[in-house]
């Protein structure tokens, strides 16, 4: 037994000091957690953003008013047409038969006319000197009174005939811009088929969709501030034109055009734009969405200062689309974590990183 416990015991004194070994060193250290922060910013007035797409003012579908196939399309999408430019042909061959049809008929009325006034001239003669009866100059001087309403009906569809064959070619009474074509060369059309889009680029607007919650607000508004995506820094005055007296049935909004007031040459059709509905009063302060969590106990918000995680309560006056409005909780300028707050306690070390600005994102 002596022996047994003498052959063990250097083991046994081995992992006693590797248990000593590892006690006394120390546990390694973390290093601080890499967060997202935005400083918090004063929340401008508007009480509601919008998203839209700029449009013309005057949008107008174009068609031949006669029917027939189209023999040339002479503008592309996107082009800029003058008034009274040809921009589609029709085939002239049925409109060219039509008018000639015309002109002969107009040509037989008036052969017919001048021989009735002839035969009603003679027989009114001829009743002077008691050579025809009463009867026979009326008979005569009836047969002239058809041909000449024979002959203002042969003039007047010579008119339409000639008319028409020039409805052949498709025009535009102003300028404006092509903005999509309907019917291509060689469809056959009726009069009044739409055969290409246009638009007057000199009146810009917004078309955007307002929820009924917010229609009083809109028409309260006192300014209309219009930014667009591709130019943020681009800010313009905008006005209601027009609300929709009737929500759309499918997503039970009210359609508002908003006109753009001196619009520059940046200003492009198709571009997508937001309006901003200014208020009276200030909102407080502008925090991202993703910011403000809630952990049963109401809304907060989570902080980066000297290297620690901080929480706020936080009283929420609005959610908006471009974030949300604190009425209070908050100061100004304090960093705001962005992202995974909720995944955060406080007193964390984290070491915070600015989020880049929404104009360097793209």
């Amino acid at each position: 037994m002596l022996n047994s416990t003498a052959r063990f015991l250097p083991l046994l004194l081995g992992a006693s000091a590797l248990l000593a070994g590892c006690q006394a060193s120390d546990p390694p250290s973390s290093s601080p957690r890499v967060v997202l922060v935005q400083a918090a910013a004063s929340a401008p007035s508007a009480s509601g953003v919008y998203t839209g797409e700029i449009r013309a003012r005057h949008e107008v579908d174009l068609s031949f008013r006669v029917g027939g196939k189209i023999a040339a399309r002479l503008v592309d999408t996107g082009a800029e047409i003058k008034a009274g430019q040809p921009l589609a042909r029709l085939d002239p061959s049925d409109l060219e038969l039509a008018s000639a049809a015309a002109r002969a008929q107009l040509s037989a009325a008036e052969s017919d006319h001048a021989t009735a006034r002839t035969e009603r001239e003679r027989h009114a003669g001829l009743l002077a000197q008691k050579f025809v009866s009463q009867a026979a100059f009326d008979a005569k001087n009836n047969a002239f009174n058809s041909a000449t309403a024979r002959l203002e009906q042969a003039r007047s569809q010579s008119r339409i005939s000639g008319n028409q064959a020039t409805y052949g070619t498709l025009t535009s009474e102003f300028p404006a811009v092509v903005t999509a074509i309907i019917a291509d060369t060689g469809q056959v059309v009726s009069a009044g088929q739409a055969v290409l889009r246009i638009a007057r680029p000199d009146e810009k607007e917004v078309a955007i969709a307002i929820p009924e919650s917010r229609l009083a607000e809109l028409k309260a508004a006192k300014n209309l501030l219009v930014n667009l995506w591709a130019d943020p820094k681009l800010a313009l005055r905008g006005e209601l034109r027009e609300l929709s007296p009737a929500a759309d049935p499918a997503t039970r909004t009210y359609a508002a055009r908003i006109r753009i007031l001196n619009p520059p040459p940046e200003v492009r059709l198709g571009m997508t734009a937001r309006v901003a509905l200014e208020g009276a009063s200030e909102a407080g302060l502008l925090v991202p969405l993703s910011a403000v969590i809630d952990l049963g106990q109401g809304p907060i918000v989570r902080i980066a200062k000297d290297g620690k995680v901080l929480s706020r309560p936080v009283q929420v006056a609005q959610f908006r689309e471009d974030g949300v409005a604190l009425a209070g909780g908050l100061a100004l300028g304090e960093l705001v974590i962005v992202s995974g707050a909720g995944k955060l306690v406080d007193g964390q070390a984290v070491q915070a990183k600015p989020v880049t600005p929404p104009d360097r994102q793209r």
